[in-house]
């Protein structure tokens, strides 16, 4: 051996071409004049499949199924993750999409105010509490 491995990339490289021709080798009779060629061929074919992977990792920004103008509706909310529509965006989020609102609204770079309920909704059950009394301050009459 000439040639020491440079790097990890290349020392692992090495240590798998010994472990796949070792296996082989194991299990099937070779000539020991054909064994330098195995070596070569299963380390040619780790080189010529690990370089180009790692060379190719190009991630596009995925667009909206909706314009962010057009998600915010009265009546619904439309996911711009899916494109459907909904009353409250949180459970469909934490459910379909894994993402909570505030990791929803950063990925769409959206306004930390941006509403995760439809304004209709939203007025319709402020309107359902206050007709039940909630959210008023109920003192008890000390006795």
């Amino acid at each position: 051996m000439d040639k020491l491995p440079k790097t990890h990339s290349e020392s692992l490289l090495v240590e798998l071409t010994s472990d796949i021709v070792s296996a082989y080798v194991s299990n099937h009779v070779i000539p020991m004049s054909e064994l330098r060629f195995l070596i070569a061929d299963v380390h040619a074919a780790l080189t010529s499949t690990s370089i180009p992977a790692a060379a190719e990792v190009i991630v596009e920004k995925q667009k909206p199924a909706v314009s962010v103008r057009k998600s915010l509706q009265e009546d619904q909310m439309t996911c711009l993750e899916c494109g459907n529509g909904f009353k409250s965006l949180k459970r469909h989020l934490m459910t379909h999409h894994s993402l909570s609102p505030d990791q929803y609204r950063e990925k769409w770079d959206l306004s930390s105010d941006y509403p995760m309920v439809a304004p209709a909704y939203a007025e319709a059950r402020s309107r359902l509490a206050k007709e039940n009394g909630l959210g008023q301050n109920r003192r008890r009459k000390v006795a």
